[in-house]
């Protein structure tokens, strides 16, 4: 059985991404791109359906382990009673290979060291065929190689030799102070030669110092400063390093409520959580990032504006069928395992107010726009015009009856806002009247079908009476200001009707308008708004005890999942989830700048949207 979702941590190299269990244990690996089939794929199922597991002979948890500074080099730690080791377990930036190191350092007395190798391509589809190989390195004790082969997949695993036992390979080997046992796992396709065994001391070196210089401009200010600076870097972990495209999370089918069926593929790009993930990038100076992703962004959706999707393959795929696999059961038995996204096909109309916010903040810092990008944009609003009376599915890409979702339509009003200050503010060409018209209209639209006058509530959709915690992103984008008595209404109502334990639901599951079944927990990114607008509408103190106790749901190297379960105390969801991690970031900066502005009452925002 899999651990816990929080028991796991990231590695990666910014093409694919690696889950290790405390236990050891890589449970979770996709090769050679996030969104590859699966070679490790115990997560959603047992040790049958993949893993590799290197850790003290008879030890089951790890007795503590760590981030190497800013970097996701894992630095396991083992004490027994013969001694203790060091597993450091590494995806190299160097060589733009697919590898994975894991080296054994002893420290302490002698220990005895297991691993246990169970390849299983193509989801646990493939079971493949394994030969040994000569090692190039030589013949001493920890120079074997073996080769396992599926269909357009191979891995070569460098190390000591490993025998067969059953449909798994094992090796014990004993690690003294001072002594390092190199193990690689480098994938290749099966058409080609093996690689050559990489050089791991450079290797490892290299790597530190590509994380080093990525961090370097981070600053360490503020009470939430290291769980900013992770989460950052968890961003940029999930930023594909050729693409640029930003995958909502490494992971498949991590159950929203375990044993149902609210499984999803968060392996791509979501243009809004790509959006959001570059607005917090850009606001703590990444701007090259900015520009990657604004070139990935006009890659993704040229062509015809009508064919704009609201996710995309890492390189901007747009073809992401959905599937059900019959060889994995799912996490804890939470079935189906899914494959692909079916959500892609919908209208979600809130993408495009969150592109054109992050292409305004792209202007702001500096990305001057080119020959392509403005006409681009100039495009999208026009599209949106011509489909300004499409019902959508809103920002939670619901499986039922599409509505006017309130969130919605004011996230395409600041699609229009962001085009009329480009022009008034920037001098660029375009219809700024027109476009005047049409925000004016939908502001009058949403005040007089969105609100709840009786309740002094925005709410969930048009004719509808429940809430939903996206409107906490009203203030955010300047729609309204977080003081203003219609917004504190809406707080006021989302505090009675989604707060469980504390925290923030999305919505009413019991209203049945997402048609799915079952319930669902807290989700972060919405009590991390909450912590925004509590400080944004001057509830610092509230603020911060959210803050504080949020940040405390972090794993013990800084990660979060997409929600959490209040009762049973554990992470729910697909893991890390950049959607948690670039809402934990604008919280505190927005609790850093409600400080700062404290003697002057509640912080009014100059740039909405940065918030």
């Amino acid at each position: 059985m899999p651990l816990a979702i929080e028991d796991y941590a990231l590695i990666g190299d910014c093409h694919t991404a690696a889950l290790v269990g405390t236990n050891g244990s890589i449970d979770w690996l996709c090769l050679p791109r996030f969104d590859s089939a699966s070679t490790f794929a115990g997560l959603l199922g047992s040790d049958d359906h993949g893993h590799w597991t290197v850790r003290p002979l008879g030890a089951d948890r790890c007795t503590d382990r760590r981030y190497d500074g800013d970097s996701f080099t894992l630095v396991t730690r083992w004490v027994t009673e013969s001694g203790e080791v060091e597993v450091i377990d590494v995806m190299p930036m160097a060589g733009r290979r697919a590898d994975v190191i894991r080296r054994v350092r002893g420290i302490r007395g002698t220990v005895r060291v297991e691993e246990v190798l169970r390849i299983r391509f193509d989801y646990a589809d493939a079971i493949p065929w394994v030969r040994q190989s000569r090692s190039e390195r030589g013949r001493g004790p920890h120079d074997h190689a073996l080769i396992a082969v599926a269909g357009p997949d191979s891995v070569v695993i460098r190390g000591p030799r490993l025998a067969a036992d059953g449909f798994c390979h094992r090796a014990e080997f004993d690690v003294s102070a001072g002594e390092t046992v190199d193990l690689v796992l480098t994938w290749f396709a099966a058409h080609k030669p093996p690689p050559p065994m990489p050089d791991v001391d450079a290797y490892l070196a290299e790597t530190e110092a590509w994380w080093t210089r990525w961090a370097q401009h981070l600053d360490d200010n503020g009470p939430y400063a290291a769980a900013v600076r992770r989460s950052l870097l968890v961003l940029r972990a999930l930023t594909h390093h050729d693409t640029a495209g930003i995958v909502a999370a490494p992971t498949t089918s991590l159950p929203e409520s375990f044993g149902g069926d609210r499984n999803w593929d968060y392996r791509y790009v979501w243009l809004r959580d790509a959006s959001l993930t570059l607005q917090a990038l850009m606001l703590h100076g990444f701007a090259t990032e900015a520009e990657q992703w604004r070139d990935w962004l006009l890659r993704a959706i040229a062509g015809d504006p009508a064919d704009v999707q609201i996710m995309y393959g890492v390189a901007g795929e747009r073809r992401l069928p959905e599937w059900e696999v019959p060889t994995l059961p799912g996490y804890r038995g939470s079935a189906p395992v899914r494959v692909g996204n079916g959500a892609y096909s919908q209208f979600q109309g809130d993408v495009f107010g969150e592109i054109m916010l992050a292409l305004e903040q792209a202007r702001l810092i500096g990305v001057g726009e080119d020959r392509v990008s403005w006409p681009l944009q100039i495009a999208l609003l026009g599209h949106i015009e011509a489909n300004l009376e499409r019902d959508d599915h809103g920002i939670w890409e619901i499986r039922g009856t599409p509505r006017r979702f309130t969130q919605s339509r004011a996230m395409i009003w600041a699609a229009f806002e962001c085009g009329i200050r480009a022009v008034r503010e920037h001098g660029l060409p375009g219809p700024v009247e027109r476009w005047e018209r049409i925000r004016d209209e939908l502001r009058a639209e949403i005040e007089q079908h969105g609100f709840d006058a009786e309740r002094g509530s925005y709410v969930q959709y048009y004719g509808g009476t429940e809430v939903d915690a996206s409107l906490l992103t009203l203030a955010q984008i300047g729609f309204v200001d977080a003081a203003d008595p219609r917004m504190l209404g809406t707080v006021a109502a989302i505090e009675h009707d989604l707060l469980r334990d504390g925290l923030v639901l999305r919505y009413r599951v019991q209203s049945g308008v997402d048609g799915l079944q079952g319930d669902e927990h807290p989700f972060l990114a919405c009590s991390f708004w909450l912590v925004q607008q509590y400080a944004l509408s001057g509830r610092l103190g509230d603020a911060r005890d959210l803050m504080d106790r949020l940040v405390g749901l972090a794993n013990d190297v800084g990660l979060l999942s997409e929600e959490y379960d209040t009762e049973q105390q554990r992470h729910v969801g697909n893991t890390p989830q950049a959607f948690s991690h670039l809402a934990l970031v604008r919280a505190a900066d927005a609790i850093d700048r409600a400080t700062k502005h404290l003697e002057t009452g509640p912080l009014r925002l100059e740039n909405p949207g940065a918030a």
